[in-house]
């Protein structure tokens, strides 16, 4: 049972500090739908019960109790920024070897945001402060992590300003968007006996690790001469890069998708629901893939080769809204949601840049004109969502009667 806080009316509107705050992003009848929520996961990886699970615990117990989970998320995430930023500093195209400290900085901070992620759940479950918020801002700073753990993947592996680094992120964002998908038509969030979140993040640390310790150009050596016994399987010729992106995309299109469709299928007609209609919903995404995808490969686009880190981490904040959306769905137990207006500035820009070959006509985007519609892109996608963010926690916040930052002492009785 939820802790309600019965003070709180959400049929009275709460105060606002000006227009700006005036915007209902959860509506009364998804505040009420709160109190309908349960939490509920399912972790079958052998690495993770058997041997993480007892490092989790332990990790737990070195944070005070008085600090909320929601702050350990944030400050899991700050682990991911910080890197990202000394990735920005050292090697700003992905692709050129930087200092050896930064890749073992990379796998650092790539394994404290996974300890930190494993640590906030438990934290809630140890200070008594579980909700709704948690699952809700837990998720949401994981979808963020997909574009931006990725990017900082790419550069410890010297992918640079490529298809190779726009295919792990990807990779990575597909997997996740399955993941929630398939989590709103299950109510479970699933991870099988191999996952990311686990085996994933370990041997993306080991690379990392590699990198720090050989050079990132290891990677990109043939695999006759690094890992001859994989010649067997794949090209001679092939670099270990391009083999790890392959077996990625092969897990992606065999195991991950495939399953979450099953189990979709599975929940829709155990519960007679409409799969065509859970199918279907599959649409805006297809439409922000497409839109990225023909974006990077137009002709008249620089995007590729001069601003893709920029231009991901604005996909990537989309990405993000896309994603904490069917979570925020999930949690009040509302209607799936089919769009988000931040879709609108992604497919502008690819109809834009692609208009010579759509309408026949002369550019419209010139290379400059290009790269300032994609950093306004970029400051209208962080300010939308910063702002939706902050509406929705404080909503939530409100309705439950709780903290998004601090534990109220009544929830310290265990």
């Amino acid at each position: 049972m939820l802790n309600v806080d019965k003070e709180y009316n959400p049929l009275t509107p709460s105060k606002r500090r000006g227009w700006f705050w005036n915007v209902d992003y959860v509506p009364d009848e998804a505040l009420h739908g709160l109190k309908f929520y349960k939490y509920s996961s399912l972790d079958k990886s052998p690495l993770s019960n058997y041997v993480l699970r007892h490092y989790w615990e332990f990790a737990t117990t070195l944070f005070p109790r008085w600090m909320a989970p929601n702050l350990i998320t944030l400050l899991g995430f700050c682990w991911v920024l910080a890197n990202f930023a000394i990735m920005l500093y050292y090697t700003p195209d992905l692709e050129s070897q930087g200092p050896s400290w930064i890749y073992f900085s990379f796998a650092l901070g790539l394994w404290m945001y996974s300890t930190f992620d494993n640590v906030d759940g438990k934290q809630a479950r140890r200070t008594g402060s579980s909700s709704p918020l948690g699952e809700l801002f837990d998720h949401g700073v994981d979808s963020l992590n997909a574009a931006f753990g990725s990017m900082i993947q790419a550069g410890g592996i010297g992918m640079g300003l490529s298809w190779y680094t726009v295919t792990i992120v990807g990779v990575t964002t597909i997997v996740f968007f399955f993941s929630t998908w398939e989590n709103y038509y299950t109510g479970t969030l699933y991870l099988g006996y191999i996952n990311g979140p686990t085996e994933g993040l370990v041997i993306a640390c080991i690379m990392l690790c590699l990198s720090g310790t050989y050079g990132n150009e290891i990677w990109w050596r043939p695999i006759e001469q690094s890992a001859p016994v994989l010649g067997w399987v794949f090209p001679g010729e092939w670099a270990l890069a391009t083999v790890m992106l392959a077996g990625l995309v092969g897990l992606m299109v065999t195991t991950q998708i495939p399953v979450s469709v099953w189990r979709v299928y599975e929940a829709c007609r155990t519960k007679n629901q409409d799969f065509g209609k859970a199918v279907s919903h599959l649409g805006p995404f297809a439409l922000y893939v497409l839109g990225i995808t023909s974006w990077l490969a137009s002709p008249y686009s620089v995007v590729l080769e001069r601003h893709l880190v920029l231009f991901l981490s604005t996909t990537g904040i989309v990405f993000g809204r896309i994603a904490t959306l069917i979570i925020l769905a999930h949690v009040t137990h509302q209607e799936y949601p089919t769009m988000t207006h931040l879709l609108i500035p992604l497919l502008l820009g690819t109809i834009l840049v692609n208009a010579p070959i759509l309408f026949n006509i002369s550019r419209i985007l010139t290379t400059e004109g290009e790269y300032y519609y994609l950093v306004a892109f970029f400051v209208w996608a962080v300010g939308s969502y910063l702002h939706w963010a902050t509406v929705v926690i404080e909503r939530f916040c409100g309705y439950l009667g709780i903290r998004c930052f601090k534990i109220r002492q009544k929830g310290l009785n265990v």
